[in-house]
């Protein structure tokens, strides 16, 4: 279980020990609306027409006027405890846009339809988001709508404030953090280079307030992407199975090929294994020794290793991104041997990473996923292309980064123009060692800026194939084709310098061109050497980074080429399994709204 401070801890105590009551004193319905705050029917994201903070004039005994100016000495103090600077600053920005009127209360009291909305919003981030609630100032919020309750009519303008401003935060906070994440890329590591704070959190904020149906614009908020509202179903699922005792391990033992034998103690807790994750273990095991000729007596059916079993193995490493051999290997048993706990850490990992991405990537955009080795290419939000890709290997600078441009040009039958790096560290030791080197592999120098480079002559032999497509960088980053088609076929494929190969390239350059096959192929075979082609509209590429992922309705654990799981699922095991007072502070607060 993950810890929380002795501050967070007292907080979260002293919201348990409240009663649980209802918005008894919060207005509940219409009917008790004045004309002025009546408002539109109540449509999942409607815009509220008439709800307008400023035109409050009393809150029982209290004038807008003290109000108002009770909650601008709240925001002058102390920002409450799990609100960061950034929030806190995001809070003042929407009193700030409302001239400090109460955003949460109206001449009747505590708005509860949008009270209510909030509270269960924050209560339930964590099944729904994997969101880290002891961030969140959950029982401060609760003892602050206890004090403002209990007070009705006699509550003073600082307890009025104190509780709207506590609103506002907790809003601004949720609100931010399912907009742009919770945690820091940079602090985590990720060599993240894609801006979530492409939009302005400001402008998402006042829009999301201002709805009729609070519940739906905050669930706005979160990535409105299949892949992450996959992770939240399996997050739900493995919590399950975590709630369950998750599963036994796998004891080591010598590498299996189907049909060899092994101790049926071993292969039983093999298959106790498979199936506590949902594997299909196939038909009857095989029998080892078995004679459908004579009818001899078989042995014993689980001491054998056999091709149902060996089924459900490869199954297994093709959804962990294990080289697919079906054989019962070392890094097999691993991966099977990694708790529950674990993958619940790495889903909510992912679903973080989603938070960290733009909301919106275009109408037409280029979608690579690293640790999947894959390319998909939507137009009008639809899968329009896909194929395998080789990215970088994890040594010496050629990792691929995470970032995102837009790809301008196409170059049919290219020169690759060897980085100096590169050439220092491979090329000139191989040509100073075979002087034959140059001309069996097409290579020339050429001289800029006083200093000779080499560079690999346009033909079936360059190393970028025959079309590259470029995405201005500073990574230096491109797509391009290979003429190591061979490479495809592996189940693991890094082994670039960085840089991305595509596996169809002239489907990619009819796709991004719109130019018909045998225009493509004319231009990749028999056209003029490194021919530039313009892009007619710039199209977005992202390069990302997700280890954990959904695939044709399947959970998948990619391969964590470059150990960037390590920092963000340690920080996401906290979300991913809350502390218990954390639980049931959230339970609390989901009681209190309900």
């Amino acid at each position: 279980m993950s810890s929380i401070s002795p501050f967070r801890r007292r907080a979260l105590t002293a919201a348990l020990a409240l009663p649980v009551v209802a918005f008894a004193a919060c207005r509940q319905g219409s009917d008790q609306r004045s004309p002025a705050t009546e408002r539109t029917a109540e449509s999942a994201g409607e815009v509220t027409k008439e709800w307008n903070p400023q035109a409050v004039s009393t809150i029982g005994n209290v004038s807008a006027e003290a109000l108002r100016s009770a909650i601008a000495q709240r925001l002058d103090g102390a920002r409450p405890g799990g609100i960061t600077d950034d929030h806190w600053k995001h809070v003042r920005g929407l009193y700030g846009h409302y001239a400090q009127s109460p955003l949460w209360i109206d001449g009747h009291g505590l708005i509860a339809t949008r009270v209510q909305a909030l509270t269960r919003a924050m209560a339930d981030a964590d099944s729904s988001d994997a969101l880290d609630l002891s961030e969140y100032p959950l029982g401060d919020l609760t003892t602050a709508i206890q004090a403002a309750r209990a007070a009705g009519d006699g509550a003073t303008p600082q307890q009025l404030a104190e509780v709207d401003v506590l609103l506002s935060a907790s809003y601004a906070a949720l609100g931010e953090d399912l907009l742009a994440g919770q945690l820091s890329p940079k602090a985590m590591k990720q060599d993240w280079h894609i801006d979530p704070r492409d939009k302005s959190i400001d402008s998402a904020l006042v829009r999301g307030l201002v709805t009729d149906a609070l519940d739906s614009s905050l669930a706005s908020m979160r990535p409105q992407d299949p892949g992450y509202d996959g992770l939240r179903t399996e997050l739900a699922h493995y919590r399950q199975l975590a709630a369950r005792g998750g599963w036994g391990t796998v004891p080591a033992g010598r590498a299996l090929k189907p049909g060899q034998p092994d101790t049926p103690e071993r292969l039983e807790a093999l298959r106790t294994r498979l199936r506590a994750e949902g594997s299909e273990l196939g038909g009857p095991p095989e029998q080892e020794g078995a004679d459908s000729t004579r009818g001899g007596p078989p042995a014993a059916a689980s001491s054998v290793y056999d091709r149902g079993l060996a089924g459900a193995v490869a199954r297994f490493q093709a959804a962990h991104a294990i080289n697919v051999d079906s054989i019962l290997g070392a890094e097999t048993v691993d991966a099977m041997n990694k708790p529950v706990t674990y993958r619940l850490a790495q889903i909510a990992a992912n679903m973080e990473r989603y938070r960290w991405m733009p909301r919106t990537l275009g109408a037409r955009y280029v979608y690579v996923n690293v640790p999947a080795f894959r390319l998909q290419a939507y137009d009008s939000g639809q899968k329009t292309l896909e194929m395998k890709v080789v990215v970088g290997q994890n040594y010496q600078d050629k990792t691929t980064p995470v970032f995102a441009d837009s790809m301008e040009t196409v170059v049919f039958r290219p020169y690759w123009y060897v980085t100096d790096d590169i050439a220092d560290q491979e090329t000139w030791p191989k040509i100073n060692a075979d002087p034959n080197y140059m001309a069996a592999n097409d290579l020339e120098t050429y001289k800029e800026d006083g200093k000779t480079h080499i560079r690999q002559k346009p033909g079936d032999k360059n190393s970028l194939g025959l079309v590259k497509f470029l995405f201005p960088n500073a990574y230096n980053i491109y797509l391009h084709d290979t003429p190591a088609k061979d490479l495809f076929n592996k189940d693991v494929r890094a082994f670039s310098h960085g840089c991305i190969r595509v596996e169809k390239p002239a489907e990619l350059a009819q796709w991004v061109l719109g130019w018909p096959a045998d225009r493509v192929d004319q231009a990749m075979h028999a056209g003029a050497d490194n021919q530039s082609v313009k892009v007619s509209r710039k199209i977005p590429v992202y390069i990302t980074y997700f280890t954990t992922f959904v695939e044709d309705g399947h959970l998948r654990f990619g391969n964590d080429l470059y150990d960037r799981d390590d920092a963000l699922v340690a920080a996401a095991a906290k979300a991913a399994e809350p502390d218990s007072a954390v639980a049931a502070a959230a339970a609390t607060l989901r009681r209190l709204s309900s």
